[in-house]
């Protein structure tokens, strides 16, 4: 099976994980233009909401929990601005209605519910986020934590980062596919990567300590790249900007990682 799920130029849905490729992790991405409605139905998932770029306003219900009504919400044009954006957390059996107050790009980050721990629907806003600058030299990267696991959630981790022209990101190669906490966590994760300028494209590669992933992809804009298991670093090349954004999933809601000992050394330099 192919790990990349490329984009589409036309038509609302940009890119979407199929039904079924991952256990845990679901998401799509889409685009919608002034005064089109997104609805939304969380069923047994819980949901991220994350705008992208855009301002909207969300109405809807949760069960036990009431209505919720977030109005004109959204203050930056595009995932690249120096700026957090804002989502919203739906939990399980959330109906809701997302209109466009302008050209929009929404992305829908979901993960399995739990019956028995009552969450109710919040506005994530961009102040209440943490941001943060990860490595240093040609490996410096920009981070925000949406919905890390410092923040209620059933199992969603959601995280978005922007690194620099000719810079590398998740990088040293590292990995979360073992359930061995306090060492490392199983979580399976999509990135969904935006390119400025638009033409460009990325390098990720996923692999396993036993090869049996591996694959090194030419990532253009708007493209999902799947990682069920393994190490996944990026590399950007010179004269474009990576945007991409981070879902992850597992049975249990920690992140754990482990560096690949054949490169851990360039934690050194």
């Amino acid at each position: 099976m192919s790990l990349l799920v490329k984009s589409n130029a036309r038509g609302r849905t940009m890119v979407e994980l199929g039904n079924g490729e991952l256990e845990y992790v679901g998401f799509a991405a889409s685009r919608w233009s002034l005064g089109e409605t997104l609805p939304v139905s969380a069923g047994d998932k819980e949901l991220c909401l994350v705008l992208l770029s855009g301002r909207i306003s969300i109405k809807g219900e949760a069960p036990g929990q009431g209505a919720f009504d977030w109005d004109n919400i959204g203050d930056r044009q595009s995932v690249f601005e120096d700026k957090s954006p804002f989502a919203a957390y739906l939990p399980p059996g959330s109906q809701a209605q997302v209109v466009a107050l302008s050209d929009v790009q929404i992305a829908v980050c979901a993960a399995p519910g739990s019956p028995t721990q009552a969450l109710g629907p919040r506005l994530i806003t961009p102040d209440s986020m943490k941001r943060s600058v990860r490595g240093k030299g040609a490996n410096t990267r920009y981070v925000c934590d949406i919905l890390p696991d410092t923040e209620p959630a059933h199992s969603l981790l959601v995280v978005e980062v922007r690194t620099p022209s000719g810079h590398s990101s998740s990088y040293p190669p590292h990995k979360h596919d073992t359930d061995d906490l306090p060492h490392q966590s199983l979580l399976e994760e999509t990135y969904y990567h935006q390119i400025r300028p638009p033409q460009g494209f990325v390098f990720q590669r996923v692999y396993t300590d036993d090869r049996s992933i591996d694959q090194a992809m030419a990532v253009e804009n708007s493209d999902l790249v799947v990682v069920p298991k393994g190490y996944h670093p990026v590399s950007v090349p010179y004269g474009y900007e990576s945007y991409y954004l981070n879902v992850m999933a597992g049975p249990k809601r920690v992140w754990q990682f482990h560096n690949d000992p054949q490169h851990s050394w360039l934690l050194d330099l």
